[in-house]
């Protein structure tokens, strides 16, 4: 390593140029971490703000890390000012969350100074999140979730009236959710599926809205981690 870069390593760091290194070298590993982001999940996927957010957050923590250092006092003080934030933005999937930590780690291993954690931490995730990449559909495009919410009278078995068309349509699905409607004189039930290749949801729509006893149906695009 050059010696301006292992002075501006070097704990803790004293003059303004060894800070802006180190802020500008997690602004890099941030930029990495969002690059594996967009790489190992569908466009469709991922929040247009969300890549930039991973970037702020590895940059933000490495400089939070910087301000606590070794006091006690200090990273108490941030517990207690964190504690009292209201963050209302729900991360949609699970593996968001882990990409959201994995920033966090990297700011956190650069602002204490620690290339190499950051770097080999940058390596092996990258490789875990690459193995383990939704796969692929034929078409070129990973398979779009939806979430069919039927509604038919109480008398109605849901599941003989609609099977035959959900399993030539929807044969990958189960039930989310299932409940009364109407002052409990109709039911309605959730299920969460892809569409089978070629399908036309608009045409799965009115082919259940045909069928006797069915008094709606909802089609929506689904995220892939539900609430």
């Amino acid at each position: 390593m050059p010696e301006f870069l292992q002075g501006a390593f070097a704990d803790p760091p004293s003059h303004p140029f060894d800070i802006t290194i180190r802020l500008a070298t997690a602004v890099l590993m941030g930029g990495v971490v969002a690059m594996l982001y967009r790489m190992t999940r569908g466009s469709d996927e991922a929040a247009p703000t969300f890549p930039a957010t991973l970037v702020l957050l590895a940059v933000l923590f490495a400089r939070v890390t910087q301000v606590i250092g070794t006091n006690l006092a200090r990273a108490f003080g941030l517990v207690g000012a964190l504690s009292i934030v209201r963050f209302r933005t729900v991360v949609r999937d699970t593996q968001d969350t882990a990409f959201v930590i994995f920033a966090v780690v990297v700011g956190m291993a650069v602002g204490a100074g620690d290339l190499v954690v950051a770097g080999v931490g940058l390596v092996i995730v990258g490789l875990a999140a690459f193995a383990m990449k939704p796969r692929v559909a034929k078409g070129g495009t990973a398979a779009a979730l939806y979430r069919l919410t039927l509604r038919v009278g109480l008398a109605q078995d849901v599941e003989t009236l609609a099977k035959p068309l959900l399993d030539e349509v929807m044969p990958s699905r189960h039930i989310v959710s299932m409940n009364t409607a109407k002052q409990g004189l109709a039911i309605e039930i959730a299920y969460q599926g892809a569409l089978k290749g070629g399908a036309s949801p608009e045409a799965l729509v009115k082919a259940l809205n045909r069928l006797d006893g069915v008094q709606s149906v909802e089609l929506v695009r689904d995220s892939p981690q539900l609430d």
